[in-house]
């Protein structure tokens, strides 16, 4: 790699590893008050810990001898040790995909979970789960290969994430929303954002991130050919998400808020993370528009179901990230079934987008489960209703003197 690569490659792995912090803020913005920190320490818990077992051993799972092998030998280059420059560059990238991939998850238990089993649970699920289907996704796995193990198919398109981040993330969501079950109170509009500053804060640090999410890789193929679609596709994408979701909420509610056009700008995001190199701007800005109506609507199934996703990460992760992914299918630059190819693309996104989901749910309700019954994973309901930050952190997002003058 030439200096202008290297210098990409530093730039974009900063730019991810600043969405998770992104992710803290805008969680942290949409709980009470009273559990801002626990919120946001889930996201700075991940960071750690995933950061250090993708140090020791997560680099070396992700990546398999063929489609036939779970995930990589972890033990095969421990500690990254014997990796050269530019190899460890690239771990130190993909280390910031597995940390936010982790994050995401806490979203759907906000307000009544106890962070020592958080801990367990992410260490746990990112060994046994982010690590090999990183392998699977783009480390020479079954999904990487799936179009020449069915035989004259496409190859799976999964550019940055939509399968092995969003996808897995949003499965990963649900089941734990199952495992702690419905907060004390739940119905609609209980729940309000305590900081709406806050959210948009995160949503525009993910926004800005994502650019390394998207555009990072590129850093890797020389003279970085698709970095300028993929940087205008993350924009327009975006944009035209945010103006679906406020189009809908405005429909549905009679007003377009903060907080939608901060969720439609996260959705446009995940919905365009897997497509960005392999869309025309146009079918960009068709694929935003359509996530950001299908996420808009897809919020408020939790009420109808009954399944308590605090903050909407299988609204948004989950369905944007299964709607960008299978989107591929039918729009893809040159395979997609209306632009030259015919249902091969969409079967083998399909496989690779179910597969992926069902793995990750299965394993995480197990695991999730396990916790719950052994060490436990939700807080009393006094706690709840009192705000979890000073019994699991001893300390309080906030500390306004009663004396204060102004």
């Amino acid at each position: 790699m030439d200096t202008g690569q290297l210098a990409w490659g530093i730039t974009a792995t900063a730019l991810v590893l600043l969405m998770t912090p992104g992710v803290a803020f805008f969680y942290g913005g949409l709980v009470k008050a009273k559990s801002v920190i626990s919120m946001m320490m889930m996201s700075f818990g991940a960071l750690a810990l995933v950061g250090v077992l993708w140090v020791l051993f997560g680099y070396g799972m992700s990546a398999v001898d063929g489609p036939g092998q779970f995930a990589g030998n972890p033990f095969s280059s421990f500690g990254l040790a014997g990796l050269g420059n530019e190899d460890l560059l690239g771990a130190a990238f993909g280390a910031t995909f597995a940390i936010i991939t982790v994050a995401l998850i806490s979203g759907a238990i906000a307000d009544r979970a106890k962070f020592g089993s958080w801990m367990v649970f992410a260490g746990i699920w990112v060994t046994v789960v982010y690590f090999p289907v990183a392998a699977w996704v783009w480390g020479g796995g079954w999904a990487m290969e799936l179009g020449s193990l069915l035989g004259g198919f496409p190859e799976v398109i999964d550019y940055a994430g939509g399968t092995a981040v969003h996808i897995n993330a949003g499965a990963a969501a649900l089941a734990l929303s199952l495992v702690l079950g419905r907060r004390v109170v739940f119905r609609k509009g209980a729940h309000k954002p305590h900081n709406v500053p806050l959210v948009l804060l995160g949503a525009a640090l993910l926004w800005f991130g994502w650019f390394g999410f998207n555009a990072g890789a590129e850093f890797f193929a020389e003279g970085m050919p698709g970095v300028g679609l993929i940087v205008v596709n993350t924009l327009g994408a975006t944009s035209a998400a945010i103006l679906g979701w406020m189009i809908i909420e405005k429909l549905k509610d009679g007003k377009a808020t903060a907080v939608g056009a901060a969720s439609g700008a996260v959705t446009g995001l995940v919905a365009i993370t897997p497509a960005c190199a392999n869309l025309t701007p146009g079918w960009a800005l068709v694929l935003g528009v359509v996530a950001g109506v299908i996420s808009a609507l897809a919020v408020d199934l939790k009420f109808k179901l009954g399944y308590d996703d605090s903050l909407d990460v299988v609204g948004i992760h989950l369905v944007a990230g299964m709607v960008g992914t299978l989107y591929l299918g039918l729009f893809a630059t040159d395979t997609g079934l209306f632009t030259g190819g015919d249902f091969g693309q969409l079967t083998v996104q399909a496989i690779a987008a179910f597969g992926i989901l069902a793995y990750s749910f299965v394993v995480a309700l197990v695991l999730g489960f396990a916790i719950e019954k052994t060490m436990g994973f939700r807080v009393t309901s006094e706690d709840e209703v009192a705000g979890i930050d000073t019994v699991v952190h001893g300390e309080e997002g906030y500390q306004l003197e009663e004396d204060a003058r102004v």
